[in-house]
């Protein structure tokens, strides 16, 4: 039997917490002219919002999830989003299954993200959804054995919206974790003149993620684009670096 949206948000109201509430309106900047203007909680912290996740998981059709990312409210569009996490990682090919098995459904559920991809409009929203989801769906053949064309990522930078450009660069941990490296660079490079915060940071912590996995690769690049780094985006880059590195890419 499948889960109604409506379920879903009466019982993330009924959670509702007035200190959270007012604790998460100022923590994700939701006054006049920051970046999360206008945005609605109910007061829910995420390890609760999961336990409903976890509930109803798998029991949600996408025209369901449709009606909670189109919620006002943060936490319901936050369950949307991990519930398209949830679909994505039911879809993905078991260890002794050919990669192509649920193609179908993985261009599905990453398609039907790409059309909402707006809705993750805050940072929590976007780093919690697009690596389990986009990047996933990157790293496993199509229905005809050819991979998903990675111009999407590129698309999305190319964006003039602030969470489609963090969607882009954050999609990338997944590819990371693979050892991919050429797209985050590429993309990495391309979001560096970016004037905001918060593309700072997304930047700077894909660019320390490569450095986990191959520091040459990222000491490589730093040597390369260092001096035209905003100073966050570097910070974050060379955290896991030792200190004599830290100061030499400093200065």
């Amino acid at each position: 039997m499948y889960v109604k949206a409506k379920d879903i948000i009466s019982t993330l109201l009924s959670m509702g917490d007035e200190w959270q509430r007012e604790n998460l309106i100022r923590f994700f900047k939701t006054g006049k002219g920051e970046y999360g203007e206008g945005d609605k909680f109910i007061g829910i912290k995420v390890p609760d919002t999961r336990i409903v996740v976890k509930e109803a998981r798998l029991r949600v059709p996408l025209e369901e999830i449709e009606i909670l990312l189109n919620s006002e409210w943060h936490e319901a569009r936050l369950c949307g989003f991990l519930l398209l996490v949830e679909d994505m990682k039911a879809a993905l090919p078991k260890a002794r299954q050919v990669p192509t098995v649920n193609a179908e459904r993985r261009e599905e559920i990453a398609r039907f993200y790409l059309r909402h991809a707006r809705k993750a409009n805050n940072w929590d929203l976007v780093d919690m959804s697009c690596p389990k989801i986009l990047g996933k769906w990157l790293l496993f053949p199509q229905a005809d054995g050819s991979m998903p064309d990675r111009k999407i990522l590129y698309q999305l930078a190319a964006s003039s919206n602030l969470w489609e450009q963090r969607i882009a660069m954050v999609t990338c941990w997944m590819l990371i974790r693979a050892d991919q490296y050429d797209d985050t660079l590429r993309l990495a490079t391309i979001l560096l003149p970016h004037p905001h915060d918060l593309i700072h940071k997304a930047v700077g912590w894909m660019l320390r993620e490569v450095g986990k996995r191959d520091m040459p690769t990222l000491e490589a690049y730093l040597n390369e684009h260092a001096h035209e780094m905003h100073r966050t985006t570097l910070r974050y880059a060379i955290e896991k670096m030792d200190e004599n590195k830290r100061q030499y890419y400093m200065k």
